[in-house]
């Protein structure tokens, strides 16, 4: 297919003559031919335009869990892909050659919305998500590229910061099945020091996702040895998730390894996982996951009533699932939070790289 430039949704112009991109809270003003902190939105003469649409750093098959998303038909594979560039600036970012890349040689692969859809049933995988660096700022080509799954009986998932304005969001959302939303830490403080961005509007993404969309959501918390994984903030963190979002949203607290531009920092103990996950639990959240360890019990999904163990997981393996389509627990009846189905031998650890002819 062609990926010329395509208009850009969410802009507006100024008197003083540049043009304001409306996506995300970060407002970039553009003269002639600048490009967005993401990257991937450029000003074109008198408009906005997406630079990657089109064009991927790749696809593959992966298990939904390594999203993670462990409560949206567990053990079912996704195909994966993602393009370049990121509106925030993390400086621990684990997949920085993609999301920091300002070089379009990364981005080799290329299919229109429909091929990716085609190809993600061809492969087996019963939904395609959006990954590696943020859909938000490929938002038109997610949004396209949903619209094609669900023409095919397919699911759309997101992986992101949620961090973007009101109006993109609802069109966003409105084409989402599930996400993955990174909850980066819990103070202005580090979200402005670490990322360059502001807590506030992740936040308030959490709570439309919750409260005004059918999307099934999870969250990840990438834990930081000495910059956020103190018991203070985790205990704030996990009381404000039982109070906005309520006790049923899966969390995730994930193993930091060093990287990008925190070379210098000791990769995260399992214990610190285990610390915060127990802490989570105390504060009454039902679905408290650990990350990027090996911790059997930590990948399990309990009863949240009789605590009985209902999907077992070693890593993205899917060793048992014991839900029925409904998520019933067998044992007592209670209906666990998630959308599930009639669960087949899962797909394992496995990440296979798909080539799409275009």
């Amino acid at each position: 297919m062609a990926t010329d430039d395509r208009p850009a949704h969410w802009w507006h112009r100024l008197d003083d003559g540049r043009i304001q991109c409306d996506l995300c809270p970060r407002d970039c003003r553009l003269h002639e031919g600048q490009r967005g902190m993401c990257f991937v939105r450029q000003r074109v003469g008198d408009a906005m335009v997406l630079t990657t649409y089109g064009r991927s750093s790749g696809f593959c098959i992966d298990p939904i869990e390594k999203k993670p998303l462990n409560h949206f038909f567990p053990g079912s594979s996704v195909l994966s892909f993602g393009t370049a560039g990121c509106n925030l600036a993390c400086k621990f970012c684990q997949n920085w050659d993609i999301s920091k890349s300002r070089e379009f040689d990364r981005l080799m692969d290329t299919a229109s919305p429909e091929r990716i859809a085609q190809a993600a049933k061809q492969n087996g995988a019963q939904s395609v998500a959006f990954t590696y660096n943020d859909p938000v700022i490929f938002a038109e080509y997610a949004m396209d590229t949903a619209d094609a799954c669900h023409a095919l009986g397919l699911y759309s998932v997101a992986v992101t910061a949620g961090y973007m304005h009101a109006e993109p969001r609802r069109a966003f959302y409105e084409r989402m099945d599930a996400a993955n939303v990174d909850l980066k830490g819990f103070t202005e403080r580090f979200y402005f020091q670490q990322t360059g961005a502001h807590l506030a509007p992740v936040l308030d993404t959490l709570r439309y996702l919750k409260h005004e969309t059918r999307c099934w959501f999870e969250i990840t918390t990438l834990l930081i040895p000495g910059q956020n994984d103190e018991n203070a903030e985790i205990e704030a963190m996990t009381r404000w998730i039982a109070d906005h979002l309520g006790p049923d949203v899966p969390l995730h607290f994930t193993a930091f390894h060093p990287d990008y531009k925190m070379l210098d920092v000791a990769p995260t103990p399992p214990a610190t996982l285990k610390r915060a996950r127990a802490i989570a639990l105390a504060n009454g959240l039902h679905h408290v996951y650990t990350g990027n360890v090996r911790d059997v019990e930590g990948g399990t999904t309990f009863c949240p009533s009789c605590r009985e163990p209902l999907v077992r997981r070693d890593g993205y393996a899917v060793l048992e699932c014991r839900l029925d389509e409904r998520g019933i627990c067998p044992h007592c009846g209670t209906a666990v939070a998630g959308r599930f189905g009639a669960f087949r031998r899962g797909f394992g650890p496995r990440r296979i790289p798909v080539r799409l002819a275009t």
